[in-house]
C-alpha cells in the first residue's frame, strides 16, 4: 500500500470504502473541477451518510420498491440462461447468434475479491477478444477497471457484455418503462452517460491486453420492461457523443496526489460511529472538514451529488449557485454583490474584469429599459 492509498483510508476512516459504479464516474466528470468531490470519491467516503450528519440528507434514493422492481426484472431477463435476452439480442442486432455461453463473474469460486475478480474478468474478456473457441459470449457482472485522476478505480457494473463474431456490445438492463414507444428522456439520457463510462473501461481492457480497443461498439443495447407490463423490449443507443465528452473530462481531472498535497495531515471525514453504527463526531468539526477542500457547486450538482445541499448552502452568494454558464461568463467575478456593484457602476472593475463589467452593465440597462426604470 503506498502512501496515496495510506491518506485515503485516513480520510475515509476505518469503515469499506463506497465503491465506485458508472454513476459516481459520470457524475464526477461532468464536474472535473469540484476538487471535493473527487477527493472523497477517491477515498470511497460514504457521501451520503456525511451530507445526512452534517443535516443536508439527500430527499432522494432509490425507494426498496424499486430496487425490488429492478432486481426482479433483471432476473427476468437473465433467467433460463439469459434465454429472453438472447432473443432480443437477435432481433435488435440482427443476427443469427445460434447459441450463447453465459458466465456470471460477479464472484470467482466463492471470491468476491476486487483483485481477484478483475483479473479472472481480464482472462476471460482477452479470451473472447481473441476469438477462442471456449471464449464465451455473455459476461455477467464483469468488474472492470479505470484510472480517475491518475489513479486506477475499479467499477462495479450491474451490466452485461456481450460478445459475438469479434464485437463487443454493452448491455444495459434498467427497470424505468418504454410506454408506447417513447421514455423518459432524463432517464434514457443517464442510462447512456453510464453506458459510456463501461464502454471506456472495456476498451481500456481490451487496449491493455493487445486487442483492438474499436472491437467495444459505441452503440449499447437498453433493455427495459414495455408499456406497463414486465415484458422487455431492447433498444440501441448511440453513445459516440457520450464518450466523446467523457473521454475529454477524465482526461482533465486533476490528479489525486496533487488534490492531496495542501490538506492538512489530520484532516479525515470519520463519522467515529458507536457500537450501533451511529455517528458521534461533532458536526461542527464535520463542516470544518468538508470546507477544507474547496467545492465547485452548481445546480446539475443537485441531481447527481448526495452533498450538494450542503454545497449549496455554502455557496449562497456565490455566482457558482447560478449556474455554471453564468459562473464561466462572469470569470472572476465569483460574488453575486460583486456582480451587482460592477453592473451599476458602484464598483471598478480590475482589469481581469472589465469584459464581465461590461456584460454586466449591458445587461442591468436591458433590464432598466424593460421595468422603466432611469439608466
Amino acid at each position: 500500500m503506498n502512501s496515496i492509498d495510506l491518506r485515503l483510508d485516513q480520510l475515509r476512516g476505518p469503515v469499506p470504502p463506497t465503491p465506485h459504479n458508472a454513476r459516481t464516474i459520470a457524475a464526477l466528470t461532468t464536474n472535473p473541477a469540484c476538487a471535493r468531490r473527487a477527493v472523497m470519491d477517491s477515498a470511497g467516503v460514504d457521501k451520503r451518510a456525511v451530507a445526512a450528519r452534517v443535516g443536508f440528507p439527500p430527499p432522494y434514493g432509490q425507494s426498496p420498491f424499486a430496487i425490488t422492481r429492478t432486481q426482479s426484472f433483471e432476473a427476468q431477463v437473465k433467467a433460463n440462461g439469459c434465454a429472453e435476452l438472447l432473443r432480443m439480442l437477435r432481433e435488435v442486432l440482427s443476427l443469427s447468434i445460434p447459441e450463447v455461453a453465459y458466465q456470471d463473474l460477479e464472484e470467482v469460486a466463492g471470491n468476491v475479491s476486487q483483485e481477484v475478480r478483475h483479473t479472472v474478468a481480464r482472462q476471460v474478456l482477452g479470451a473472447a477478444a481473441a476469438g477462442l473457441e471456449d471464449g464465451g459470449t455473455l459476461f455477467d457482472h464483469p468488474l472492470l477497471r479505470l484510472p480517475v485522476g491518475g489513479r486506477q478505480v475499479f467499477l462495479e457494473p450491474d451490466l452485461i457484455a456481450f460478445q459475438y463474431k469479434g464485437t463487443f456490445h454493452v448491455i444495459e438492463i434498467k427497470s424505468f418503462a418504454v410506454i408506447d414507444g417513447q421514455a423518459d428522456g432524463g432517464k434514457v439520457a443517464a442510462a447512456a452517460v453510464q453506458s459510456a463510462v463501461y464502454v471506456v473501461a472495456l476498451r481500456r481492457l481490451l487496449a491493455e491486453l493487445g486487442h483492438d480497443p474499436a472491437a467495444v461498439s459505441d452503440r449499447v443495447v437498453l433493455v427495459c420492461p414495455e408499456n406497463f407490463s414486465n415484458h422487455a423490449v431492447a433498444t440501441l443507443i448511440d453513445v459516440r457523443r457520450q464518450l466523446t465528452v467523457l473521454n475529454r473530462q477524465l482526461a482533465r481531472m486533476t490528479r489525486i496526489d496533487s488534490l492531496l498535497e495542501p490538506l492538512d495531515p489530520g484532516l479525515t471525514f470519520d463519522l467515529a460511529p458507536d457500537r450501533d453504527g451511529k455517528p458521534t463526531r461533532p458536526v461542527g468539526e464535520l463542516c470544518d472538514a468538508l470546507e477544507h477542500i474547496p467545492a465547485r457547486y452548481s445546480p446539475d450538482c443537485l441531481s447527481m451529488c448526495e452533498l450538494s445541499y450542503f454545497c449549496r448552502n455554502e455557496a449562497r452568494g456565490t455566482t457558482y449557485a447560478l449556474g455554471r454558464s453564468v459562473s464561466e461568463e462572469l470569470g472572476s467575478v465569483d460574488s453575486i454583490h460583486m456582480a451587482l456593484g460592477l453592473a451599476s457602476g458602484r464598483l471598478t472593475p480590475s482589469p481581469e474584469q472589465v469584459e464581465a463589467a461590461g456584460v454586466l452593465q449591458a445587461a442591468m440597462r436591458l433590464r432598466n429599459e424593460c421595468f422603466g426604470l432611469p439608466a
